[in-house]
């Protein structure tokens, strides 16, 4: 029978935490790579969020966020986010692209930026899902990654809409990378139907 996701215990959370930080300290490797520095990474914050909450999470509903959603399918059925916000974009993009942002205004993009910001979250997201993967030994097979620039009600909406109808929350967490001194914060939203939530813990003995 599935479980809902409010009822989650305990045992549960601390497996998806696991989860969470197993992924992030690969998506840091893999950020690390691209970005041609050493990078750290915090232990992340994971949590089950409605998603009527997860704006809260990211400095509100009105605040100018990117999003970058890939689509997921094979064993488990779903999407997953990696979410900025526009500031900590441009740092990435500097970082990546080893000058300054080509655009002064902090959310205003280059299409160039734009595509530079879309291949960072794909690499994060494709890092994280096969972490995932490795982890409980499925096969998950992501999308071409969608970027959108836009206040995070309507980012946010998509997930809501796509999977609303079968889960009313989300796994939530909250990124820290450091590199040169300077930390960047990042959001991973994971939504699994509950079908492949289900999966997903009962690979990892939780039931």
């Amino acid at each position: 029978m599935s479980k809902s996701f409010r009822q989650l215990d305990d045992v549960h959370v601390d497996v998806l935490s696991e989860v969470g930080n197993i992924g992030a300290s690969h998506a840091a490797t893999a950020l690390a790579k691209m970005l041609g520095k050493r990078i750290a990474v915090s232990v992340p914050s994971v949590r089950m969020v409605d998603f009527k909450d997860i704006a809260d999470f990211v400095g509100g509903g009105e605040t100018i966020l990117i999003g970058i959603l890939i689509n997921i399918s094979g064993d488990i059925d779903g999407m997953m986010m990696f979410i900025v916000k526009t500031g900590t974009a441009h740092t990435l993009i500097t970082m990546l692209m080893g000058g300054m942002s080509q655009t002064e205004i902090e959310n205003e993009f280059s299409e160039m930026e734009q595509s530079a910001m879309q291949e960072i979250g794909n690499i994060l997201c494709s890092s994280y899902l096969g972490a995932l993967a490795g982890l409980i030994n499925i096969k998950i097979i992501p999308s071409v990654p969608y970027l959108a620039i836009d206040m995070a009600n309507a980012i946010l909406s998509v997930p809501a809409i796509e999977f609303g109808k079968v889960a009313d929350q989300a796994l939530f967490i909250e990124s820290v990378f450091t590199a040169d001194g300077s930390d960047v914060s990042g959001f991973f939203l994971l939504v699994p139907d509950m079908p492949s939530f289900d999966r997903i813990l009962s690979t990892l003995g939780v039931t």
